[in-house]
């Protein structure tokens, strides 16, 4: 069975003070057992979180592909492995939107990050214009194809892909539990052909378009979805540990 995963991701949001609060109410909850529940606050909060929180695991938004040197401003793989991070955002659509973040930088953290053990979520979705053109399966193809394009077999194992419809980020939208699962086939398909079935049913598809406490169950109930990547909720300790929970119970559902 694949793993089941809710990643929250703060984005450029949180202070300090609610860092701790967030960590020390997560502390106080019964998580699921059958799940990686995964925290991705901004940088300067990777260690607080990561030295306090139990039960969950914590991730980068971002990461650089070189190991060291004079790249002011970037983190490397193993600076965040030494800050205790197990997981990493790569390709986030705002990324690539607003720092002009490209395939070829994006495969290149891709293979670093798995080359330091740390679980990659490669992230990628469609423009409104772009569906709306019958282009997704295009776009789809290409950000997959090219985000994994530097990996051999074998590490497709330390690989997660998040679908994230760029129209249904932060803007309350969502794709339809029907709409998702399309696309999610259709990036189970393409991993089949990169790296074969067995490698590719392995690898978990999370949701990324405005998950919320009320649209999770229904999403987390299709074939090829195996969590989400939640933006908004995730800074609502109460709602994402709901969201949590619908993760687990999917599989609870047969899933």
């Amino acid at each position: 069975m694949r793993q089941k995963i809710v990643a929250g991701n703060w984005k450029m949001n949180g202070s300090l003070e609610f860092a701790n609060d967030f960590v020390s109410g997560v502390n106080r909850a019964v998580l699921p057992d059958a799940i990686d529940v995964v925290i991705c606050p901004p940088a300067p909060y990777l260690l607080t979180v990561s030295s306090q929180i139990k039960g969950a695991k914590v991730g980068a938004q971002n990461v650089y592909f070189e190991t060291s040197g004079a790249y002011t401003g970037e983190l490397s793989p193993k600076i965040l492995q030494d800050v205790g991070c197990k997981y990493v955002l790569v390709g986030h659509s705002e990324r690539r939107a607003l720092l002009s973040e490209v395939d070829g930088q994006i495969a290149k953290k891709v293979k670093a990050a798995i080359d330091c053990d740390l679980k990659v979520i490669l992230c990628v979705g469609e423009t409104l214009e772009q569906r709306a053109s019958g282009k997704l399966e295009e776009v789809i193809s290409a950000q997959v194809l090219a985000g994994t394009s530097l990996l051999d077999v074998v590490e497709f194992g330390s690989l997660v892909v998040a679908y994230e419809p760029v129209w249904a980020i932060g803007t309350g939208q969502t794709a339809s539990p029907q709409q998702a699962q399309e696309v999610h086939a259709l990036i189970r398909s393409l991993l089949v052909k990169l790296a074969g079935e067995t490698a590719a049913e392995n690898v978990s598809i999370l949701y990324g378009g405005s998950v919320s406490a009320s649209t999770a169950a229904e999403i987390f109930a299709q074939a090829d979805i195996d969590g989400g990547l939640v933006g908004g909720a995730s800074l609502k300790l109460e709602e994402f540990l709901v969201i949590c929970d619908h993760c687990a119970n999917a599989i609870v559902g047969g899933k």
